[in-house]
C-alpha cells in the first residue's frame, strides 16, 4: 500500500524550495507522542510506508498510529545515459515536502518508554534528523 495521490491537476511539478520552518502540523493533535523533523527535506512514499510497517508491527493491536505527512509532490527522472534536453523525464516517485518542526508521525495509547523505542526504530528509515516529543499537559 504505497501512498500517492488519487489524481493531480499537473503530473510534473517544479522542484520548489526546501527552506523554512513548519507553521502548520508542528504540534501534537491526535496522540500523546510524536516524531518531529529537525531538518528540511523530502521523504519518499516508500520510506513512509517502511515506517508505517515497522510501527504497525510494534503496536500489534495495541495503541494507535497517525501519519501526519502525505506524498503529494511528483519527482521525475530521466533514464540512465540519456543526453541533455528532449524535455522533462518520466514520473519516478512521490515525496512529502517536510520542513523543520513538522510532526511526521504520532502514537497514542502506549507507555512513553515503549513509544520512544518504537520511534527510534522508525527514525532509522527516515533520511532526516528527528526528535521524540510528547504532548504538553496543562
Amino acid at each position: 500500500m504505497v501512498l500517492m495521490p488519487k489524481r493531480v491537476k499537473y503530473r510534473k511539478l517544479q522542484k520548489g524550495q526546501r527552506r523554512g520552518v513548519a507553521t502548520t502540523g508542528a504540534t501534537i493533535s491526535f496522540g500523546e507522542f510524536g516524531l518531529k523533523s529537525l531538518e528540511n527535506g523530502w521523504i519518499k512514499n516508500t520510506q513512509i510506508e517502511a515506517v508505517r510497517v515497522i510501527l504497525a508491527r510494534q503496536l500489534h493491536k495495541g495503541g494507535k498510529l497517525w501519519i501526519r505527512i502525505f506524498p503529494d509532490k511528483s519527482i521525475t527522472k530521466k533514464p540512465a545515459e540519456v543526453r541533455m534536453g528532449k524535455g522533462k523525464g518520466d514520473l519516478d516517485h512521490w515525496v512529502a515536502v517536510v520542513k523543520r518542526g513538522r510532526l511526521l508521525f504520532e502514537l497514542g495509547g502506549i507507555p512513553q518508554e515503549y513509544a520512544k523505542a518504537c520511534f527510534r526504530l522508525a527514525a532509522y528509515k527516515i533520511p532526516l534528523r528527528t526528535k521524540f516529543v510528547t504532548r504538553m499537559h496543562k
